[in-house]
């Protein structure tokens, strides 16, 4: 993920910008956020999508822009269906420390709010990490708990 290439952030028309972990990033250099379904998206072909199931994110991406998906999982599966065609990059399996809720729905395993996603993302590559939890209620219990993958 090229540090030169914004980070696309595609968020779910319905989901809550109070709930939005990634909210705080808006208006930051470096950051574009897009609207799902409502805003047309052309995602560039120099770019990986963050997911779960495949090849780990590496070195050999530093010259890609990172495309993160923002929605409940139940969204972000439909709406994955619209970027496809970008290549999903996985992480390391980092803890999350947001509370899940959800009577109806189980989330993945290796499930991050999306905060903690662009967070490991950026921590993988080397890449600066200052500020992006600032405003992350949970970010010391995140930070702790993976305090392994930052040493």
């Amino acid at each position: 993920m090229s540090e030169s290439l914004p980070t696309i952030i595609v968020v779910h028309r319905k989901e809550r910008r109070s709930k939005c972990s990634a909210e705080p990033l808006r208006g930051r250099d470096g950051f574009e956020f897009r609207t799902y379904p409502q805003d047309e998206i052309e995602i560039p072909t120099n770019y990986v999508r963050l997911g779960i199931d495949g090849p780990l994110l590496s070195e050999a991406n530093t010259s890609s822009g990172l495309l993160v998906l923002d929605g409940t999982w139940r969204w972000a599966e439909k709406m994955e269906m619209d970027y496809e065609q970008v290549p999903v990059r996985s992480l390391p399996v980092w803890k999350t420390a947001y509370p899940r809720t959800s009577k109806f729905f189980e989330d993945p395993d290796q499930g991050l709010a999306t905060i903690e996603a662009i967070f490991a993302a950026y921590h993988q590559l080397g890449y600066s990490t200052a500020g992006l939890l600032d405003q992350y209620y949970w970010k010391e219990k995140f930070l702790e708990i993976n305090a392994g993958y930052l040493l």
